[in-house]
C-alpha cells in the first residue's frame, strides 16, 4: 500500500512567490535522492496556509526520505520559506 505523507505550513504572504519558484528544485531533488518517493501534490489553502501532499510506495521510504531532511540544495531551499509548521501526518493510502 501507498505511503501518504501530510503536511500544513504557514507561509508568510511576501514570501509567497519565494515558495512557488523554490518547489520544482525540491520535487526534483526528492526525484533524485529519495528512495520509493511516488510524486507530491500541492494545495494552497487561505490565510497562507499550505498542505503539501507526497506519496511514497512505503512507510519505510518515507522513514529513510525524514533521516535525510534536507539533504540536497532544492529541499533547503524549499524548506528555508516555511514560516511555521502547523502538522505532519502519515496514512494509508487506499
Amino acid at each position: 500500500m501507498t505511503t501518504v505523507e501530510i503536511t500544513r505550513f504557514r507561509v508568510a504572504p511576501e514570501r509567497r512567490a519565494d515558495l512557488l519558484a523554490t518547489r520544482a528544485g525540491m520535487v526534483a531533488d526528492f526525484e533524485a535522492d529519495r528512495e520509493g518517493f511516488l510524486g507530491a501534490k500541492f494545495i494552497e489553502l487561505p490565510e497562507g496556509e499550505w498542505l503539501d501532499i507526497v506519496e511514497w510506495r512505503s512507510s519505510a521510504d518515507f522513514a529513510a526520505s525524514r533521516a535525510k531532511g534536507g539533504n540536497l540544495p532544492g529541499i533547503q531551499a524549499f524548506f528555508a520559506v516555511i514560516g511555521e509548521l502547523l502538522s505532519s501526518e502519515e496514512g494509508t493510502l487506499h
